[in-house]
């Protein structure tokens, strides 16, 4: 099978995301939690719903998955001032270090991915990356996509 540049990003984008879940069920964490905690560590104070739409899951998907970490001690629902009917989200104390040695796990993947590719060449695939991803979002978005 050729291997066209569609595969081979799939294909690492999934291996490193099967060593990251390896390494982040030793620390307790299941993929969705560990990105739920990522991403409200970025926005601390959001509601549900823009974390939800940030993640790209359905709101009560996101809703469940709180729940359990609200029940975990990882995560604080506080009421909105603004609206009585909406809660903001907050990581807890007890989250922080754990986060913390989620971040320190994926630095640690990274740099085993990256081992012997001199730092040039790291430069330059980030920057063909980044330049992927933007060409990517600028596209306008086809009539028939479903959100979630």
């Amino acid at each position: 099978m050729t291997e066209t540049f569609g595969f081979l990003l799939s294909d690492t984008s999934r291996l490193m995301r099967r060593r990251f879940d390896e390494r982040a069920r030793s620390l307790g964490a299941t993929r969705a939690q560990w990105k739920a905690l990522f991403g409200l560590s970025r926005h601390e104070g959001i509601n549900q719903g823009g974390l939800a739409d940030i993640l790209e899951v359905e709101p009560i998907t996101l809703c469940r998955m709180v729940d359990r970490l609200e029940e975990a001690g990882l995560v604080e629902r506080r009421r909105d001032p603004k609206d009585r009917r909406a809660w903001r989200l907050y990581l807890s104390d007890k989250a922080r270090p754990i986060l913390e040695e989620l971040r320190e796990t994926g630095a640690e993947l990274a740099a085993q991915a990256l081992r012997g590719i001199p730092q040039e060449k790291i430069d330059e695939l980030s920057d063909v990356l980044n330049a992927i991803r933007q060409n990517l979002a600028e596209l306008p978005q086809h009539k028939d996509a479903a959100h979630g």
